[in-house]
């Protein structure tokens, strides 16, 4: 299990390195105005000269690389902010935001989960019966249609409807409802389709109609042999969807002006500041590499069954 862990966390950590490199060279080959802002064709060569000096980028990518990852490294340094902010460090733009999609990040996944598992277990149970077939609908419409379609339905309609403010602001937690609603929906959806198929699967196997002709009650085979085996799959998936869920939606916090991790890669984008690109897609790439990592680690606590003592995982 350890020299498992261990060579996973190696594997990561290679991943993460090759993503952050190219993402940092690739970033320096960018026009100037990410780093000097909108005006730079109206500098003299003069000054872009001593403000590339002034910034560090006047030496070799290879140089400016070894500083970043010492300053990452070392004093957890990401940089500085030259446009959105300027010479702001990116950690103290980042900080706030990251609370806010945690809060609602993590609120929309216990709703998902909660609502999710227990509607593909019903739709299982209920194979070719009205659940199932409305439960299906639902899944189809969540996944067929484009978010921003419904998102837009269920801000421009569900306010009146339910009388609900139609942006966020921190101090109300009313106006949280409809943003973790949004947030919630694809997981809904996500998690009951392939707890359905899972649940499906299993139901069609051999132990469980020995278990069924051995009289075995029907809510005993459900629980403890269906569901057990049926969940394992999906525990791995569940960490990286948990993260990156967490750190917020793009468009839904754009929508609903939630001032998370989401709306800002958005607005650092559109601002060209390179240096808080940078910052956004280390934290967003380590996040799902994190995410693969800790799946794989709660297959092995779910079912003890898996091995991981061999090259590959077996069962």
């Amino acid at each position: 299990m350890l020299k498992y862990v261990l060579r996973r966390f190696c594997s990561a950590v290679l991943s993460l390195f090759i993503i952050v490199t190219v993402m940092f060279c690739l970033l320096r080959m960018m026009p100037l105005e990410g780093y000097l802002g909108p005006n730079v064709d109206k500098m003299s060569p003069e000054v872009i000269a001593a403000k590339l000096a002034a910034k560090g980028l006047d030496k070799p990518v290879h140089v400016q690389l070894a500083k970043f990852y010492k300053d990452l490294l070392l004093h957890g340094d990401l940089g500085r902010s030259w446009i959105f902010l300027e010479n702001v460090p990116v950690v103290d733009i980042i900080e706030p935001k990251i609370g806010v999609s945690l809060k609602m990040g993590g609120i929309s996944m216990l709703v998902a989960l909660t609502i999710g598992m227990p509607l593909g277990i019903a739709m299982a149970r209920s194979k070719g019966k009205w659940p199932d077939k409305l439960g299906t609908g639902f899944i189809i419409f969540i996944q067929a249609a484009p978010s921003a379609v419904y998102f837009l339905f269920i801000q421009m309609y569900f306010t009146g409807l339910f009388k609900l403010p139609m942006l966020y602001d921190s101090e109300k937690p009313v106006t949280w409802i409809l943003p973790i609603v949004c947030l919630a929906l694809p997981s809904i959806a996500s998690y009951g389709m392939w707890m359905r198929r899972y649940m499906v699967d299993q139901m069609n196997q051999d132990y469980v109609k020995l278990a069924k002709a051995k009289g075995v009650p029907e809510r005993k085979i459900m629980t403890s042999h269906i569901f057990r085996n049926a969940v394992v799959p999906m525990v791995q998936t569940i960490p990286g969807s948990l993260l990156l869920t967490i750190m917020g939606s793009l468009y839904v916090e754009s929508i609903f002006s939630v001032p998370g991790m989401g709306g800002l890669l958005i607005n650092v984008i559109q601002r060209q500041d390179n240096t808080m690109v940078q910052a956004l897609v280390l934290i967003f790439a380590s996040l799902g590499i994190i995410g693969l990592f800790l799946g794989d680690l709660m297959m092995v606590i779910v079912d003890p069954r898996i091995s991981l003592n061999r090259g590959e995982a077996s069962r």
